[in-house]
């Protein structure tokens, strides 16, 4: 099964919304980095709740026939990050988020509505 990137983004921060992430912001980078298409970013509410968030992106992720190429930040569990090729997932604890500021730093790109969007399904295959 073949998903497009803008379908792996929205299914991805679907799923951490519906596992209670935080301030779940998905951007469209494609136009300022060659690192990815899009950034899925979001917090937990503890080292716990992050491990947690990262544990069913990948299980919900791998059902699809979708593995991660990288995970990093498993031990440590304070910020972790999938790395899916075009999507890249980036799962903090809320002061690490508050930290790095990743949104700032990427301000440019565009926000993109994934609760409005259906999530892929199995008849949404290319």
């Amino acid at each position: 099964m073949n998903y497009t990137s803008s379908e792996i983004a929205k299914k991805i921060a679907g799923l951490l919304d519906d596992k209670k992430a935080e301030n779940v912001e998905l951007l469209h980078v494609v136009e300022l980095t060659s690192l990815a298409e899009y950034f899925v970013i979001c917090n937990g509410m503890s080292s716990t709740h992050v491990r947690a968030l990262a544990d069913e992106v990948e299980m919900q992720l791998s059902k699809m026939g979708i593995e991660p190429h990288h995970v990093e930040g498993n031990r440590g569990e304070s910020w972790i990050l999938m790395d899916y090729d075009s999507v890249i997932v980036h799962i903090f604890y809320k002061e690490m988020r508050d930290f790095y500021n990743l949104e700032r730093l990427w301000s440019d790109a565009e926000k993109v509505d994934f609760l409005t969007s259906n999530s892929p399904k199995g008849s949404d295959e290319e």
